[in-house]
């Protein structure tokens, strides 16, 4: 590369769970740059799911982590043109990246969700994901399939 590396920004914790997971998300779902209304939905939709799942030893940002969890992709595949064709190349995807789509995935299919509430959508797909089901987990299962059926051309990964 001609120009240095980026310098990695470091986010700052959310201030009721002090997680800076949670400002992650928090970043993705936010629109316009309204930060202060997005913490709002995220919150109230962890209210939500505490309402709807009764688990003892759980909070609700366990089982929002533990849904992150079910969704996140291990395996992708990448374009790689090899002479004159192009190859579907499975690879092993980065913790970074791993993170960030199993986040956008997850607000994807929840804003995809028919409902009327967007706290409502979120915590309805947070549960779907929670229990291995819903859009954004059958994306991920989607994406493994994909990299299963293209494992001849592991031999090409850069």
């Amino acid at each position: 590369m001609r120009k240095g590396s980026q310098k990695k920004r470091y986010i700052l914790p959310d201030p009721k769970f002090n997680n800076s997971l949670v400002t992650k998300f928090v970043n993705n779902l936010m629109k316009n740059g309204k930060k202060n209304k997005s913490f709002e939905l995220f919150y109230h939709a962890l209210d939500i799911v505490s309402e709807k799942i009764k688990v003892e030893d759980k909070t609700p940002l366990e089982i929002w982590q533990k849904a992150l969890d079910n969704v996140t992709p291990t395996v992708e595949v990448k374009s790689r043109r090899i002479g004159g064709a192009t190859f579907q190349v499975p690879m092993e995807v980065r913790p970074e990246r791993k993170a960030s789509l199993s986040m956008k995935n997850l607000i994807l299919y929840a804003r995809k969700r028919k409902g009327k509430a967007m706290a409502n959508r979120l915590a309805e797909e947070i549960i779907a994901a929670y229990n291995e089901e819903g859009g954004a987990y059958k994306r991920k299962e989607e994406i493994h399939r994909m990299a299963e059926a293209n494992k001849a051309f592991a031999h090409f990964r850069m």
